[in-house]
């Protein structure tokens, strides 16, 4: 049982022998034998072996020991130094890690084994600075401050003054003398490569991409859900060649803000790279001519935003069917949303119409062009079968960013453009009725203008529009109107 008490037999001995020392090393020696019965033979080893070498010696046993483990932690860096470098003609070294031997009397002349870090032959020193006096020495030995290997260690030093993520390497440790030419090149080179990292890491931070927005924009909207405004942000319902625009839900109405149940947000992209000819439609815009800034890209966005709020602002005073404008903040414009649910009323290219309701809608879209030129005093310059919407029975218009007023220096062009987009689509869709663009143009501007054909035409606008911009420049005021025979005839159904 090992819970039993022990059967030990009693050896009676006298008091001097239990003091004896003789006695205790020969227990000691029975307990020794009993713990370990098969005694394991030392491996012999050059550091036991010897015949000058005293073993007796602790000190010098630890010594060797030591010493032995240096030599294995030595060999073990020199095969990781050789498994990293290979056959590369740049290497590196781990001298400055490896063991002080002080008694290794074996090691060859040719291996070094260690090496005392604060003495190291190969580490250049650090260049001097040159006296007030501009020289050093005297005689055949005077160096002066424009000496070629003193210029060049101090160029050296210098390029560790680079951005940190510039890799300059151990120029002072190789004692490298760079001459100014190629010290300034890399300077040269180690700014760009700063200044291009700075405008990638701004691009990034500050690009809104395809259906994403970027970390300041989604701030914005989340100010306006933390503040009731919206209640939730759904989804992407649609992406431009200009902006992105989401689905949202309205949040609790205030006192001067009525919100829709529904909210269309539209955030101008930040990027000008797919839109770069924006410039041609707000830098002579007497609204924003004085504050236009081609060197300031989000100046412009913002801008872009901003004329969008009062185009449609003075189209909903004159009861042209488009969104309602709830706020703008920044590039981030919010919208009531036309549709319902989260759907989105189809664009009038995308929704199959009969011949009665497509006749319909196209009464409907002359008398909102002529509705848009002489009540609201805009031109859209980007009317098309894209950015009109078919919602409730009529039609409904979107996207009046780049909406400018006749008598901008493109005006008269810009809706030329707009009336043979809208009486090609229409042509195309059978409606009889539908004017061409020169009669078109006519009857919204009510200008008209008699040419045989488009070449004249054309012609004939663009000296209109000269005739403004000269009497702009000489009376500093733009007219009110151009000149016409009367008011346009009211097309109805």
């Amino acid at each position: 049982c090992p819970w039993g008490a022990p059967n030990t037999t009693s050896i009676s001995c006298s008091l001097a022998d239990v003091m004896s020392e003789q006695l205790a090393k020969e227990l000691q020696l029975e307990e020794e034998n009993a713990a370990f019965p098969e005694v394991v033979a030392v491996a012999e080893g050059p550091f036991i072996t010897g015949e000058n070498i005293d073993t007796s010696s602790d000190l010098m046993l630890a010594q060797m020991l030591q010493m032995e483990f240096d030599r294995e932690y030595d060999a073990q860096l020199r095969r990781e130094e050789k498994k990293i470098n290979g056959d590369s003609k740049v290497s590196i070294s781990f001298e400055n890690y490896r063991k002080v031997h002080p008694y290794d009397s074996d090691s060859s002349e040719d291996e070094v084994d260690w090496q005392d870090t604060r003495h190291d032959p190969y580490r250049a020193d650090k260049p001097t600075t040159t006296p007030r006096k501009g020289f050093i020495g005297k005689g055949k030995d005077i160096t002066t401050k424009h000496d070629e290997v003193v210029c060049g260690r101090k160029n050296t030093a210098r390029m560790e003054n680079f951005a940190p993520e510039f890799q300059v390497g151990d120029g002072i440790g190789m004692d490298l003398k760079l001459s100014n030419q190629v010290f300034n090149a890399l300077k040269q080179h180690a700014y760009s490569e700063e200044r291009r990292s700075a405008r990638l890491h701004e691009k990034k931070e500050n690009s809104t991409a395809e259906k994403a927005v970027d970390p300041k924009t989604r701030l914005l909207l989340y100010k306006m859900v933390n503040a009731g405004m919206l209640e939730t942000i759904t989804g992407c319902i649609s992406t431009g060649k200009e902006s992105v625009v989401f689905h949202a839900y309205g949040g609790n109405a205030t006192e001067d803000k009525v919100i829709p149940p529904e909210c269309a947000i539209k955030v101008f992209k930040t990027t000008l790279n797919e839109f770069k000819n924006r410039d041609k439609y707000i830098k002579d815009d007497y609204r924003f001519k004085d504050r236009f800034s081609k060197l300031n890209p989000r100046k412009i966005i913002r801008m872009w935003a901003e004329k969008e709020k009062h185009n449609l602002t003075r189209m909903q005073t004159a009861g042209i069917p488009c969104p309602q404008v709830v706020i703008l903040k920044k590039h981030v414009l919010v919208m009531s949303f036309i549709g319902h649910d989260q759907v989105p009323a189809p664009k009038l290219k995308d929704v199959t119409l009969g011949s009665e309701d497509m006749k319909k809608a196209y009464y409907q879209i002359l008398n909102l062009m002529q509705q848009l030129y002489k009540e609201c005093n805009l031109v859209h310059a980007d009317l098309s079968e894209y950015n009109m919407l078919w919602h409730d029975g009529k039609v409904w218009l979107i996207d009046v960013s780049q909406s400018v007023e006749p008598t901008h220096p493109h005006g008269l062009e810009f809706l030329f453009r707009d009336c043979r987009n809208v009486s090609q689509f229409f042509q195309k869709g059978g409606v009889a009725e539908a004017l061409n663009e020169r009669e078109l143009f006519n009857a919204v501007s009510g200008l008209n203008i008699t040419a045989d054909n488009e070449v004249d035409f054309q012609a004939e606008i663009e000296a209109l529009e000269k005739m403004n911009e000269d009497h702009v420049q000489n009376h500093g005021k733009k007219l009110s109107m151009f000149s016409s025979d009367g008011d346009p005839p009211i097309y109805d159904e």
